[in-house]
């Protein structure tokens, strides 16, 4: 593979990870897509315990309506699609659980996703999930938000690849707009520097890893009473570099209201 282009795209790389030297894996040069080895599992985590209190909805907005159809089915729709993903994981609060099954096997995936109890924070859940799963060190662990509805095929098997070739890979945006660094004052903020956009990259989901990787930066982030941000923020406190495939706009995070209408819009799209 030829070296990365100068400047912002290099984050952006599609990366192929198979190479004439490398044993186990198989390449098709035609699709530009590199298999995983056949004893080797691909899991799927979906932390879905949150309440959704910028919602201010009835209910979590996991369930929330999006085209007939619960949010957090058309999640597990996007990761069902993808023949290497093994398992899928939904991680949600104790209350919720039966609710959950019950949709699971409504929308004929019983035999594909399993249900674990959630906990109090987004990091809880995924403990409690990776706990659960019947994972080696070398297998894929991918984390995506529940609310992620729009995620696509495509997205998902390049993370996957990119997870294979660097151990861990989030996927992320470039920044459009310029970045202020601020200091928080009693009467709002004052700008302390301009951030380079080319440094900038908004994290999406799914973000993937190793999952002997994964479990272990869960185990030191706990020891030392570390919660991150998110899956990635954990990784690179323990040293791992992260890659980044490049994402969509259109996987939007449902968050407010308005968000639900967005989704709405480009699942009209999608389906010309």
């Amino acid at each position: 593979m030829g070296q990365p282009a100068v400047g912002k795209e290099v984050f952006f790389q599609n990366w192929c990870v198979c190479s004439a030297q490398r044993r186990n894996f198989r390449c098709d040069n035609h699709l530009r897509r590199c298999y995983t080895p056949t004893d080797m599992q691909v899991f799927a985590i979906l932390p879905a315990a949150g309440l959704g209190t910028r919602m201010a909805g009835p209910q979590p907005k996991q369930f929330l309506i999006l085209d007939g159809v619960p949010i957090l089915i058309h999640s597990l729709r996007a990761f069902a699609a993808v023949e290497r993903v093994t398992a899928i994981y939904v991680a949600v609060r104790k209350t919720e659980m039966e609710r959950v099954q019950a949709q699971i096997a409504e929308y004929g995936f019983a035999d594909r996703v399993r249900v674990v109890e959630g906990g109090d924070n987004r990091q809880e859940s995924v403990s409690h999930a990776l706990t659960a799963l019947p994972a080696q060190p070398d297998d894929v662990v991918l984390v995506h938000d529940a609310v992620r509805p729009l995620i696509d095929a495509a997205t998902i098997e390049r993370t996957i690849d990119a997870v294979l070739e660097h151990g861990a890979a989030i996927v992320g945006l470039p920044a459009v707009d310029t970045i202020k660094q601020v200091e928080r004052t009693a009467h709002g903020a004052l700008i302390t520097s301009t951030i380079p956009r080319e440094f900038i990259v908004l994290a999406q989901t799914p973000q993937g890893f190793r999952y002997g990787l994964l479990q272990s930066a869960y185990a030191e982030a706990l020891a030392d009473g570390f919660v991150g941000t998110d899956e990635a923020s954990v990784v690179e406190r323990a040293g791992h570099p992260v890659a980044v495939v490049h994402g969509s706009p259109v996987n939007l995070k449902i968050t407010q209201p308005g968000d639900l209408e967005l989704a709405e819009f480009y699942l009209r799209r999608r389906a010309r």
